[in-house]
């Protein structure tokens, strides 16, 4: 089993920018990819950014540019450092880890942080 606890969001002005911070608490090692997503009523959640125990990134188009994720092994933190922020970047942010167990495929979320960006 894998945790995740959210924290860092929070109101801000168009132009701003905030950092989102996600820890991560037991079977850590397991864990293959560990990232964000966001999602707003009515729409579905969607991908912001993951980062790979190889360190490679994933970002979608819309944060490119703008957000960095990071991870501290050290720490079992990752990070997501959001620069520019738009009123259209408000959302509940959510931390995902996935890890793998004999072959399957499993996913962990975090409870989310609202991040929620001023015209």
């Amino acid at each position: 089993q894998v945790q995740l606890v959210e924290s860092g969001g929070g109101v801000v002005q168009a132009g701003g920018s905030l950092r989102l911070s996600c820890a991560a608490s037991g079977s850590t090692y397991r864990i293959n990819t560990i990232g964000w997503y966001r999602q707003v009523p009515g729409k579905q959640r969607e991908l912001v950014a993951t980062t790979s125990t190889g360190g490679s990134t994933n970002y979608a188009d819309f944060v490119k540019g703008r957000f960095t994720i990071s991870r501290d092994n050290g720490k079992n933190t990752v990070y997501l450092q959001m620069n520019s922020l738009k009123p259209e970047d408000t959302a509940v942010y959510y931390c995902n880890a996935v890890s793998w167990n004999w072959g399957t495929k499993l996913d962990y979320w975090g409870q989310g942080t609202q991040v929620t960006v001023s015209s």
